[in-house]
């Protein structure tokens, strides 16, 4: 079952701080940087959910994502829906197509489902390029906010947009923990370590991966809604199949599996984007030179690197605690 240390509570607190302190004293540019950031936070955790802990390696989450701000634009802008409405109905619409996509590629293992879950996001990154309804590659712009003005919050400022995305992650972070800690979780994590064993006890794991796929998609279809809401505009650069590849390096960077590690993965990524985006165009070397430094060292990422040698260093304190004093004596004495 899903636990969290000492270390993944602390980091948490770390993380949340730091978020707070961003919005309430940063300018313009860095409260953009910080939406940005809770933004792809919500992406890599739905990821984490289906591929750190189910073992499926999706390259369409970034297409999904790209299906919750395309149906939250269709909704509000062409339907003329309350932005509340539009939302919910997006979210819905997401988590459908990511129970299809993964029920139909259920049944599929390793580069199989990699390359299935590829196939499903470049035919919606396709379709909307080419749709006349959905602005083709113009892509389509006059996207409402939230009305949160009956609590005195005005989400046009970047602050309080800000600060509603950290509520929102905030929300989605308990509703990935919820899933992982349920019976649906425990059988998801048996699922991916022995799929065999499961169906010998009767489950059915098509179902089970297709379920959590489906629950994945309505965090990424929350995150396709507020990218929308962020630059109140949308295009198929949302779908396209790079949007996943990066999401997928994040979490990886971060920890697999981990639930934590992607979110210190997305404060990462995105400041190594910006902060050497300004003294290089090629910054995405430096970032694949530390992911290749990562993937070679063995470490499940940043964090998993930092727990492991947490773990480490308590074992280390725990077996040193146990040892009596006559064996310490004897160790002098050698």
């Amino acid at each position: 079952m899903f636990r969290h240390t000492p270390l993944r509570y602390a980091v948490l607190a770390i993380l949340a701080i730091a978020a707070l302190m961003q919005a309430f004293t940063a300018g313009y540019f860095g409260l953009e940087i910080l939406i940005e950031i809770l933004i792809l936070c919500l992406l890599v955790l739905a990821l984490d959910l289906v591929a750190g802990f189910g073992g499926m390696v999706s390259l369409c989450h970034g297409a999904l994502m790209g299906v919750g701000a395309y149906a939250f634009v269709a909704l509000n802008v062409l339907a003329g829906l309350d932005p509340w409405l539009a939302a919910l109905g997006a979210v819905a619409i997401t988590a459908g197509a990511a129970w299809i996509i993964g029920a139909i590629c259920a049944r599929s293992h390793g580069i199989y489902f990699i390359m299935a879950t590829l196939a499903f996001g470049q035919m919606a990154y396709s379709y909307v390029f080419e749709s006349p309804l959905f602005g083709g590659d113009d892509g389509m712009g006059g996207v409402d906010r939230f009305d949160l003005s009956a609590i005195g919050l005005d989400l046009n400022d970047s602050r309080s947009f800000a600060l509603f995305c950290l509520a929102v992650l905030a929300a989605a972070y308990l509703f990935a923990t919820a899933i992982l800690r349920s019976g649906l979780g425990r059988s998801l994590a048996g699922v991916m370590h022995n799929e065999k064993r499961m169906k010998a006890l009767g489950l059915n794991t098509w179902r089970i991966k297709a379920d959590v796929f489906g629950l994945s998609g309505i965090i990424a279809g929350v995150a396709g809604v507020l990218a929308a809401q962020h630059i109140m505009f949308i295009s198929p650069g949302l779908m396209n199949w790079t949007v996943s590849g990066e999401a997928l390096v994040v979490v990886i960077l971060g920890g697999l599996g981990t639930l934590v590690g992607p979110l210190v993965g997305a404060a990462a990524f995105v400041v190594m984007k910006h902060e050497l985006g300004e003294v290089t165009t090629y910054w995405h070397l430096v970032v694949g030179v530390i992911l290749i430094a990562v993937v070679m060292s063995r470490a499940n990422g940043i964090f998993g690197w930092v727990e492991a040698r947490w773990g480490a260093a308590i074992e280390r304190r725990l077996t040193d605690a146990t040892r009596s004093p006559a064996q310490k004596e004897v160790s002098t004495d050698a």
